[in-house]
């Protein structure tokens, strides 16, 4: 079982936060500041003892239950110093102690363990600070004096750790300890040597309603990051004057067949110099040569294959591809929906087919061949 105890003081009024209810009971983007700072708590190697306002114990112990962690609940005093040596009464036989305040409910887990280790390695009392950034003066009766040195100063935050012996002995021997509100302070003045180690900005105390609108804008879910996508295009045109039969699309067609090293499916070639386009990948040449005896008269869905495995092997994925084909024949039209259905499954996204003419203009609109344009988006895995 753990030696180290961590308390976390919860009973304070919240009169400057303003929400008529004690502040560690006040909710921040939908859960009590105290749930907050519990969650962030799960899995500290420490026994928890959580202090809450006399007559919220119950509560308290709901919130620790839906923080997911196990925590004992004791009742608090009238002072912040009170409340602590409740917390001590309750932790047993602990040889270390953190304390904790519940407002700093944003408290990053690095910052409770970088106090642990200190304690481990043999520090009496411990400390996180943060430098003071802001120029600081004196003042007196309210007028302004001289500037402070402020690298000299440093901000307290919680928790902070101790020998437990060490605690017990300065809560015993304060003068004063109603008034205290750090219990280093307490410590210090019994001549023990306090370390300090590196707080957070994140550990900042909620205590006015700026602090907790602060605080919900931090824990408010963010939206996640827009995908990386890229665009390109790719065109292919061949005659017609093949010896195999007419593949365009992914399909058989009747009539004669286009001119090429393979099957001549320049819809299926478009698409792939989109893809590798877009990628960044070269073009289809690139890809398997313009006259690999490998691919004398391979059809079109080899190199749509050869082009998708490519994209994945640099992280890229098809989102969509629309092709447009460009001729007089054959009349794609008639079997867009096949067609847009085989050249989908060969890249594994949707692809669009539409079909058109030059208006009898040119090679194209004199029936000599055939074109596609495409254009493919395509997104990181």
């Amino acid at each position: 079982m753990t030696d180290t105890a961590l308390i976390v003081v919860a009973a304070g009024s919240g009169t400057r936060l303003g929400r008529g209810v004690p502040k560690a009971f006040a909710e921040v983007a939908g859960a009590t500041i105290l749930e907050h700072a519990l969650r962030g708590l799960a899995g500290v190697d420490a026994r928890l003892v959580v202090v809450a306002p006399d007559g919220l114990e119950a509560d308290a112990s709901a919130i620790a239950e839906r923080a997911g962690v196990v925590a004992s609940v004791v009742a608090g005093g009238a002072t912040r110093a009170d409340s602590v040596a409740a917390g001590l009464a309750a932790v047993g036989d602990a040889r270390r102690v953190l304390v904790h305040d519940a407002a700093r409910a944003l408290t990053p887990r690095e910052v409770v363990q970088r106090v642990i280790d200190a304690l481990a390695a043999g520090a009496a009392a411990v400390v996180p600070v943060l430098p003071v950034i802001d120029t600081i003066r004196e003042a007196h009766d309210g007028e302004l004096g001289g500037i402070v040195d402020r690298s000299r100063l440093r901000a307290m935050q919680t928790p902070q750790g101790f020998d437990a012996a060490v605690l017990r002995r300065a809560y015993a021997e304060a003068p004063d300890r109603a008034a205290s509100t750090d219990d280093a302070q307490l410590v210090q003045a019994l001549g023990v040597d306090v370390v300090a180690v590196a707080g957070a900005e994140l550990a900042f105390k909620i205590t006015t309603p700026a602090d907790a609108e602060r605080a919900a804008s931090l824990l408010a879910p963010q939206p996640a990051p827009a995908p990386e996508v890229r665009v390109g295009i790719g065109a292919d045109v061949h005659a017609f004057g093949g010896d195999g039969p007419l593949r365009l699309a992914g399909l058989e067609w009747e009539g004669q067949g286009l001119a090429g090293h393979s099957d001549g499916d320049v819809v299926c070639h478009a698409i792939v110099d989109a893809l590798l386009g877009a990628a960044g990948l070269g073009d289809i040449g690139a890809l398997v040569g313009v006259d690999d005896p490998r691919y004398a008269g391979a059809r079109g869905e080899v190199f749509v294959g050869a082009a998708v495995a490519l994209l994945a092997e640099h992280g890229w994925r098809p989102s969509n591809v629309a092709v447009q084909v460009l001729g007089v024949r054959p009349r794609i039209g008639s079997r867009r929906d096949e067609a847009q259905r085989v050249l989908s499954a060969m890249v594994g996204a949707p692809v669009s087919v539409s079909g058109t003419t030059t208006d009898g203009l040119g090679a194209l609109g004199r029936g000599e061949g055939v074109q596609a344009i495409a254009t493919a988006l395509i997104h990181r895995s």
